[in-house]
């Protein structure tokens, strides 16, 4: 994105793997001629033929990339994802997910319909829209770039007075059962990527809202790690205020420890953040962290996590920087040395990535007394 220092944008991935049977004579004649099918007004059987048609391309790099030039066929695309029943509307909206998590798609995208993630937030925080999931998942996608998630957030701005555009994605994210006919756990990574930009995590960080209050049990939420994650990538890009309330200090007694690498990552990364100036190190350090992370360091099995694990631990045990360079994130590092750090990086990476292979290849332990196979 392109506030400094905010993380990278959460995403959602394709949701279908379909090969497409267009034929190998004239592609792009083939895809034009489903245009007048994929038509509000034709007939429903051919629509739902089209829709699943253009499901299936989405699910292939060449598919997508026939379908990126086609610029009327997408207008349709988006008039039908939004339709009511009982036209195709979630094969289209799957469709758009597919689109969507192409980064050379976003600028098709926007260009044949510019008010894309308006329309596409109405259905998604509308309670009663039964493909909100899908729709909040193409939003998820769109807003990992800056040009989407500027119009994202300008459709946020423009809504009810009553009750701001965020405020009521904020609501529909914490509220159970929001939407009856749709779980909505891709507002999480709609939420992550909106934090990246400053008016949305001064809009989280307002202590008269307490959204962060309200966000933080989701992080425990078990039947979702989209949404799990979601909120603890919006948690960590906050951190970059440093004024997080005391909240985050306190945990209950049955917590337990969070079960996807990726989100345990986002958490360390997160108290990484907190500990770039020298109150926020304090803090850190007199609420025992150090030893919570000695423990996880041992438990912890993807090389990934426990590289970040340690890089935290040396932040919290070594000597505190001299006078003028307390602010780790305002430190000004020289050229050569901040290549150096670059190699080390790739270093880690590349050590990383040979231990998870290594995890890859060891035998499975046999149980006690089995006989090998």
């Amino acid at each position: 994105m392109g506030d400094a220092g905010a993380d990278s944008g959460a995403s959602v991935g394709s949701l279908a793997s379909v090969e497409s049977p267009m034929p190998e004579a004239g592609p792009k004649a083939a895809a034009a001629k489903l245009l007048p099918f994929l038509a509000l007004g034709a007939r429903g059987d051919l629509q739902a033929a089209a829709a699943q048609h253009v499901l299936a391309l989405t699910g292939s790099e060449p598919g997508r990339t026939l379908l990126a030039g086609q610029a009327a066929l997408l207008r349709a695309l988006v008039e039908l994802a939004v339709a009511p029943a009982p036209a195709p509307a979630r094969d289209a909206a799957r469709a758009l997910v597919n689109l969507a998590a192409d980064p050379g798609l976003y600028d098709p995208l926007l260009a044949a319909e510019p008010g894309l993630p308006a329309r596409l937030l109405g259905c998604a925080l509308d309670p009663q829209w039964p493909w909100a999931e899908e729709a909040a998942a193409v939003l998820a996608n769109l807003s990992r770039e800056p040009a989407p998630c500027a119009a994202l957030m300008a459709a946020l701005a423009a809504a009810e007075p009553v009750e701001t555009g965020l405020e009521r994605l904020v609501r529909a994210l914490c509220t159970p059962g929001y939407n009856p006919r749709a779980p909505l756990h891709y507002l999480g990574p709609v939420l992550s990527n909106l934090s990246q930009r400053p008016a949305t995590r001064a809009f989280l960080l307002d202590r008269d809202r307490c959204v962060v209050q309200r966000l933080l049990p989701l992080t425990q939420y078990a039947d979702s790690s989209v949404r799990r994650g979601g909120v603890v990538g919006t948690l960590r890009n906050c951190c970059f205020e440093h004024r997080l309330p005391v909240d985050l200090q306190y945990l209950p007694s049955d917590k337990q420890r969070e079960s996807d690498a990726d989100i345990r990552k986002m958490l360390i990364e997160a108290i990484m953040l907190l500990t770039a100036t020298a109150p926020g190190r304090k803090q850190v350090r007199d609420q025992g962290a150090y030893l919570i992370l000695r423990e996880l360091h041992s438990w912890e099995s993807e090389p990934d996590v426990r590289m970040a694990c340690e890089k935290l631990i040396q932040v919290l045990i070594g000597d505190e920087p001299e006078h003028g360079m307390e602010n780790l994130l305002e430190v000004q590092v020289p050229e050569d040395i901040e290549r150096e750090l670059q190699q080390q990086d790739l270093q880690d990476q590349e050590q990383c990535a040979r231990e998870r292979q290594e995890q890859e290849l060891a035998p499975e332990p046999q149980a006690e007394g089995a006989a090998p196979t």
